[in-house]
């Protein structure tokens, strides 16, 4: 427990770190309390369907992930943070998934790497915090231990978990990171955000591989974002014909989505898009070396999987794209790679015929703008 004194007024305090926050750059700041009984119980069934794939580390740590108590002891409130995306590419993003000879990345992905943007943030506003009522007890997270940011975000008030899962915020979309500020303080806590997807189905109908299997359900086995990112070894072959040109991750779910037409882009400079990764040419990146890619990636969330994942993502996208003689001639060139990962990818690449691919168009997503609910 922290050493701040007893006459604090929470009620201010609270209103004070709201304002805070919005000053440090964060578009919404919401407490909640630590009750996640709800959430223990979907995370459970989830994993017991084996629905998290590769990712051990979902069940590694039981009950510390639902029980914020148990994680950092005395956690009484936990203080959620969103901060806005949404780049502006010099290229409609719709444009780069209809054009196989490109590759799209995710637009959380194209600028810097947010981890620590936001980590920092929420430090300086816990520094703020320490300087109004004296020391007390918390610890920041991003996206870096268990914790199950959503729902806590979704019971501060912040949003509601979608029908894809992600959070969705009625005045801003879902083009946001979320970050907590696990406390002591007692603080009020504010009112959970309702759903209101109301019958629309717009994300599930467009997954690329089908895994959004129902309303609120994320087979992350099939997610294209598991496969490109998360995943360690072969990409399933069944599945690759359907990755199209995605390379690192897929943002369809987010692109159809109706309450996505009230997002606005990030005021953040860091969340641009460098490097030209917003319109990428697969050829030129199935070029880079090892060290050419620990360069163009450095400060970004794209390093993390490492060069022999990138070639293996490219080279599903190559195998997609028309059979140009320079995506044959980029794709040979790798025959030889000292990876037997990235070998197996190009030579189903070669060998792969051009099924007809899942075109993200404005037609196939009208009808489904209406919010009812």
């Amino acid at each position: 427990m922290g050493e701040y004194g007893k006459n604090v007024d929470y009620l201010l305090l609270a209103r004070n770190i709201k304002s805070w926050a919005r000053d440090l750059g964060f578009q919404q700041l919401g407490i909640t309390d630590t009750e996640l009984t709800e959430a223990e119980h979907r995370l459970e069934s989830w994993l017991a369907q084996g629905s998290h794939g590769d990712m051990a580390y979902m069940a590694r740590h039981g009950t510390r992930r639902s029980r914020p108590a148990e994680l950092v002891t005395g956690t009484r409130r936990v203080i959620s943070v969103r901060m806005d995306y949404r780049p502006e590419p010099s290229r409609d993003p719709e444009a780069v998934l209809n054009d196989p000879i490109n590759g799209f990345v995710s637009r959380y992905a194209l600028g810097r790497d947010y981890h620590k943007i936001l980590r920092r943030r929420l430090q300086k506003l816990a520094n703020r915090i320490a300087l109004e009522i004296g020391e007390f007890g918390y610890r920041v997270f991003v996206d870096s231990a268990p914790v199950m940011e959503k729902p806590l975000a979704e019971k501060a008030g912040l949003g509601w978990i979608g029908k894809h899962t992600n959070l969705i915020n009625r005045t801003a979309g879902s083009w946001f990171f979320l970050g907590e500020i696990y406390t002591d303080l007692p603080l009020p806590a504010d009112q959970p955000a309702g759903d209101h997807c109301g019958s629309c189905s717009a994300c599930i109908d467009i997954c690329p591989t089908g895994a959004i299997t129902g309303p609120y359900a994320l087979d992350a086995r099939r997610c294209i974002s598991y496969l490109t990112i998360e995943l360690q070894g072969a990409i399933p072959v069944e599945l690759r014909p359907l990755l199209g040109n995605r390379i690192y991750g897929c943002d369809d779910c987010q692109m159809v989505c109706p309450w996505n037409r009230f997002s606005t882009p990030t005021g953040e400079r860091d969340f641009l898009p460098r490097g030209g990764l917003d319109s990428p040419s697969l050829i030129d990146l199935f070029a880079w070396s090892e060290a050419e890619f620990l360069r163009h990636t450095q400060g970004s969330p794209i390093r993390r999987i490492g060069h022999i994942a990138w070639l293996r993502n490219i080279a599903v996208a190559l195998g997609n794209a028309p059979p140009d003689p320079e995506v044959i001639e980029a794709l040979r060139s790798r025959l030889d790679h000292p990876s037997d990962l990235v070998r197996e990818h190009v030579r189903w690449a070669l060998h792969s015929t051009k099924p007809e691919r899942k075109i993200f168009t404005a037609e196939n997503a009208e009808g489904r703008r209406e919010i009812k609910g």
